[in-house]
């Protein structure tokens, strides 16, 4: 009886064991289990060189211009060729070392202030009696300031264009053309390549400033600007101070094919007999542009003022380059 017992109670445990591995078995459904990473094979996993490393690097773009890679003929090359030093001192300037303010360098029987109005201005009038050198009135498509300025030559209406030297006369000298003879500096005076038709008062403003100390309000033209700058300098061997050279590239390298102008070919100035080398000032000019009786230059401003004649313009009666001090073509302001 007892081994009989026994029996019957093993068959229930196997009974039982049988019925709780079916139960477990439909607890975790009929589909078969997915393996894990632990059940893959090495062989079935990429390998770290073939997936693609992480990278902080930007995407790939146009390498921008470094110092001595800028295009040959562009203003940047040419402001590489500059020489870099300190300002010299403005000891012994003055206008009339650079010559006759507006005198006719060309020989084409107009001064150079008119040449240049005829030259920046649209639908000009001239003064027939002149043989139409003097610029009686006109339009200029400003530069500086990216306005229409209607110019009528007249005794209160003239200075509203004045015609600016993009490298100033004080700075020239101060920076190269106090080494030059007499006829370079008033080349350098006269040149087409540096002078424009711009906004009076905008010019007033800018005095002798180099490109580190002033641009024109109008950033559209800046980078023409200051490669005018590179170009008048270049031609004249005069040199830039660091601050200046930092300027010009910052303005250019928005613009790094800029051209350098050319401008063609410096006005042909006659030597006087002391010219070569000599730093002794010119003779007034005392030429008028009306076809009338000259008359003897104001002795000073405050004889202009007393008769009446205060602003007195180039081609007036009475007027000299002596009293026209930031040589604009206007004394006594």
């Amino acid at each position: 009886m007892r081994a009989a017992t026994t029996t019957r109670r093993g068959g229930i445990a196997a009974l039982g064991v049988s019925v709780a591995l079916l139960l477990g078995a439909c607890a975790g459904g009929l589909e078969p289990a997915t393996p894990g990473v632990d059940d893959v094979a090495p062989s079935d996993l990429a390998a770290p060189s073939d997936l693609p490393a992480p990278s902080d690097e930007p995407a790939p773009s146009d390498p921008p211009v470094s110092p001595g890679t800028s295009p040959a003929g562009t203003a940047l090359a040419a402001l590489e060729g500059l020489p870099v030093k300190g300002r010299a001192p403005k000891t012994g300037y003055s206008r009339d070392q650079f010559g006759p303010a507006w005198a006719d360098v060309d020989h084409n029987g107009c001064d150079t202030r008119n040449d240049v109005l005829a030259r920046d201005l649209t639908r000009t009038v001239t003064d027939p009696d002149t043989h139409d050198c003097i610029v009686l009135s006109g339009v200029l498509a400003d530069p500086y300031t990216a306005t229409r300025i209607d110019f009528l030559r007249g005794q209160a209406t003239s200075t509203a264009v004045q015609i600016d030297h993009v490298v100033a006369l004080s700075d020239a000298w101060q920076k190269g053309a106090q080494q030059l003879d007499g006829v370079a500096r008033r080349q350098l005076a006269n040149d087409p390549l540096n002078l424009l038709a711009v906004d009076g008062p905008t010019n007033s403003g800018k005095g002798d400033g180099d490109a580190a100390t002033w641009l024109p309000p109008s950033k559209a033209f800046r980078c023409q600007y200051v490669a005018r700058q590179v170009a008048v300098k270049q031609a004249y061997a005069l040199w830039v101070t660091q601050a200046e050279h930092d300027a010009i590239a910052g303005i250019l390298s928005r613009c790094p094919d800029e051209p350098l102008p050319s401008g063609g070919p410096a006005p042909r100035v006659d030597a006087g007999p002391d010219d070569a080398g000599s730093d002794d000032t010119s003779p007034d000019d005392t030429s008028s542009d009306d076809t009338g009786p000259t008359q003897e230059p104001f002795a000073n401003c405050d004889a202009a003022r007393a008769a009446g004649a205060a602003p007195v313009h180039r081609g007036d009666p009475g007027y000299s380059s002596r009293l026209d001090r930031d040589g604009d073509g206007t004394a006594c302001e």
